[in-house]
């Protein structure tokens, strides 16, 4: 027996057929699942963005250089042209400084040596020029009066660095 034609399904005479319960249950649902695909791919997405991120700051800490210098005398230059230079970034490089606040230290120290007009700036290390344990900065202030002081040199895994407590005996 063929399917019911049009108004013989119990709709009003002259009607379109009815859609089949079916096919409509099916576009329901298939709007549902496009909404709960697009929440996964987001979670998805969102997971990945974050594994990546957290990988790159792994990265950059990793292949960050240890600070210090690789010998008595790189230090010694170095240290000479970042305290003449008044430039931060250079001293804080070679600071043997606690925790992370190396960084603002060495501003600091740089803008009261800026102030001061410190020119002409020597690095002397010693008792020993190839195992020091002593850097001796000597330089003239913006007078013309001399300046001299003392730091520790430290070495820990082949990088020389100087830290700013009194130097030991």
């Amino acid at each position: 027996m063929p399917g019911p034609r049009a108004g013989q399904d119990g709709g009003p005479r002259g009607s379109a057929p009815a859609r089949p319960v079916r096919l409509a249950g099916r576009r329901r649902w298939g709007r549902l699942g496009r909404v709960h695909i697009r929440r996964d791919v987001k979670v998805v997405l969102s997971i990945v963005a974050a594994v990546v991120w957290i990988g790159a700051v792994t990265l950059l800490i990793v292949h960050e250089p240890d600070p210090g210098a690789t010998s008595p005398a790189e230090l010694r230059d170095r240290l000479a042209a970042a305290l003449s230079g008044h430039d931060a970034d250079a001293l804080a490089d070679l600071l043997d400084y606690p925790g992370s606040g190396g960084g603002d230290f060495a501003k600091d120290y740089v803008s009261v040596l800026a102030g001061r007009g410190v020119r002409d700036v020597r690095v002397e290390l010693g008792p020993d020029a190839g195992a020091p344990t002593r850097a001796t900065v000597s330089g003239a202030l913006g007078d013309g009066r001399p300046f001299t002081y003392p730091l520790t040199v430290t070495s820990e895994d082949g990088r020389w660095t100087v830290a700013f407590t009194p130097p030991l005996p």
